[in-house]
C-alpha cells in the first residue's frame, strides 16, 4: 500500500527522482567505458559485480530516503506521537491532506457561514464561499453609505474564519472602536474598505485581503452590485433595507410573504458562478433564511447555475428561529420559503438540528423571540414526499451563552455526506482513499 500512495500526484518529488536516477545511469555508463578502456578494470564479471553493489546501495539509500519523507508526510508527529517539528509536520500533512478535500461551495452570510468554516477547513481546502452583500447597517451600513463600497461585514468574518493567524491578529481585525467617530466600527471592516480604496473592484481587494491573510480557499461577494433587498409582507405592505425587514415585521405584527432585490438585473460575479458549475457540494446555510441565504438566490446565474451543477446540494437548518424572520417556523417552512423563491430547486438534503437547550438559555432566548427550531413528523414527511432526504442530529454547541452549531461535528456529517456521494457517483473518476481513510482518523 505504501508503494501505492507513493505512486500517486502528492509533493512533485517523484518525477525528479527518476531524472536523478536517469542522470545516474548515464554517468555510470560513461565511468564503465573509461574503467574498460584505461584497463582498470579487466574482466566483465568484475565490472558487473561492481555495477551490482553500487546499484544495492543506490537502491536501499534511495528506498530509506523516500520511506523517511513518506512518514514525515503521511504520519506527522502530532498524530503519531513521534518526536519532532510538530508544527512543521502538521502544516506539511494537512496541506496535502486539505488540497484533496471535496470542493464545497458555500452560500449564505452572517454569524451562522462564519461557524460552518471554521469547521469546513479542518477538511478541505477548497472551500469557496459566497456571500451575501445586501447588508445595510451597523458598520457596514456606514461604510455603504459613506464611502459608495458594498458591505465589508459578513465577508470580513468569512475571511477571518478561513484565515490562518494568531488569535491576536483575529482579535485585533474584529476590535470595535468605542469612542468618537468610529464608534461601533470593526478595524477589519476598516482594512477591507482601505484596500477597496486601492484597489479596481471589492472583488479584487477582497482577494488581496484573503492573500494578506493566508486565507484556506476563497470569500466571493456574490455580486459587485450596489443592490437593495426589499421584502412584501402578508399584509401587503413593502420594506426596504435588509436591516429594516425583521424590525417592521415586528412592529407591524406581519410575517414575511417573499422578498426581492433591486436593481433586479443584478449579475453573479464569474467566479462564482464558475465554483458552483465545479463543486462536488453545495452548501446552502446556516444563516438568517430571508437576509442572508435567499437574498444570494435572487442574483442572476446563481439559481441557473444550482439547477445545471451536478455538485450535491444540501440545506443546514438554522437551530434557533429569528425573531421578525422567522417566527414559530419549523424545519420544513424553512425549506418551504426557499423552494417558494428558488423554482425548480433540487435539493438532496436537509440537515436539522435536534439537540434542547437548558431551561436558563431558553429563557434568555425567550425573551429576545427566539427558541429552538421545531423538527416535527410532519415536517419529515414532507419533505419525504418532496424526495429530500432528512440527516437529524443534536448540533447545539453553547459558548458564552451563546446557541451556535456545533461546527466541527457538523462539518463530520456534511464530509461524509460528500464522500458517500462521490463513492457511489463519482464513477469517472479515481476516488481518493487516501482522503477517505485520513478523513475517518478526525
Amino acid at each position: 500500500m505504501r508503494l501505492i500512495y507513493w505512486l500517486r500526484p502528492g509533493l512533485k518529488i517523484k518525477r525528479w527522482l527518476v531524472a536523478g536516477l536517469m542522470g545516474i545511469f548515464l554517468v555510470s555508463v560513461s565511468i564503465s567505458y573509461h574503467l574498460l578502456k584505461f584497463n582498470i578494470v579487466n574482466s566483465n564479471w568484475t565490472s558487473i559485480l561492481v555495477g551490482l553493489a553500487g546499484l544495492g546501495i543506490l537502491f536501499f539509500s534511495l528506498r530509506q530516503g523516500i520511506i523517511s519523507i513518506l512518514d514525515f508526510v503521511y504520519y506527522p508527529a502530532t498524530l503519531t506521537g513521534r518526536n519532532g517539528n510538530n508544527k512543521l509536520n502538521k502544516k506539511i500533512y494537512d496541506k496535502k491532506f486539505l488540497s484533496r478535500g471535496p470542493k464545497i461551495v458555500v452560500i449564505g452570510g452572517g454569524t451562522g457561514l462564519s461557524v460552518l468554516l471554521r469547521g469546513l477547513k479542518l477538511f478541505t481546502s477548497n472551500i469557496t464561499a459566497i456571500v451575501t452583500v445586501t447588508d445595510d447597517g451597523g458598520g457596514s451600513g456606514k461604510l455603504r453609505e459613506d464611502l459608495g463600497m458594498l458591505p465589508p461585514g459578513d465577508i470580513r468574518n468569512c475571511i477571518l474564519a478561513l484565515a490562518d493567524m494568531e488569535p491576536t491578529m483575529e482579535q485585533l481585525l474584529q476590535h470595535r472602536f468605542k469612542e468618537g467617530d468610529l464608534k461601533g466600527q470593526s478595524f477589519g471592516n476598516l482594512l477591507i474598505a482601505s484596500m477597496n480604496d486601492i484597489s479596481d473592484n471589492f472583488e479584487e481587494a477582497i482577494k488581496k485581503i484573503s492573500d494578506v491573510l493566508a486565507v484556506t480557499g476563497k470569500v466571493l461577494p456574490v455580486t459587485l452590485k450596489d443592490v437593495t433587498l426589499y421584502a412584501k409582507l402578508k399584509n401587503g405592505s413593502v420594506i426596504k433595507g435588509e436591516s429594516n425587514i425583521p424590525i417592521k415585521c415586528l412592529e407591524l405584527n406581519s410575517p414575511i410573504e417573499n422578498i426581492f432585490i433591486r436593481p433586479k438585473d443584478a449579475r453573479a460575479i464569474n467566479e462564482a458562478v464558475d465554483a458552483i458549475d465545479n463543486a462536488d457540494l453545495v452548501l446552502l446555510g446556516p444563516g438568517s433564511l430571508y437576509t442572508s441565504i435567499i437574498p444570494n438566490l435572487l442574483v442572476k446565474n446563481i439559481k441557473e447555475s444550482l439547477n445545471r451543477t451536478e455538485a450535491l446540494k444540501i440545506y443546514v437548518s438554522n437551530v434557533m428561529t429569528q425573531p421578525g424572520e422567522t417566527d414559530n417556523y419549523t424545519v420544513y417552512e424553512h425549506v418551504d420559503a426557499l423552494l417558494r423563491h428558488w423554482l425548480d430547486a433540487s435539493i438532496d438534503y436537509v440537515v436539522a438540528n435536534t439537540g434542547k437547550i437548558s431551561d436558563v438559555i431558553g429563557k434568555k432566548y425567550g425573551t429576545e423571540g427566539a427558541e429552538v427550531i421545531r423538527l416535527t413528523q410532519e415536517d419529515k414527511e414532507k419533505l419525504r414526499a418532496k424526495g429530500i432526504k432528512l440527516v437529524a442530529e443534536d448540533l447545539i454547541d453553547i459558548k458564552e451563552d451563546y446557541v451556535r452549531h456545533d461546527a466541527v461535528k457538523l462539518s463530520k456529517i456534511i464530509i461524509d455526506l460528500v464522500l458517500q456521494w462521490k463513492v457511489a457517483n463519482d464513477r469517472n473518476r479515481i476516488i481518493d482513499y487516501f482522503y477517505i481513510r485520513e478523513t475517518m482518523k478526525r
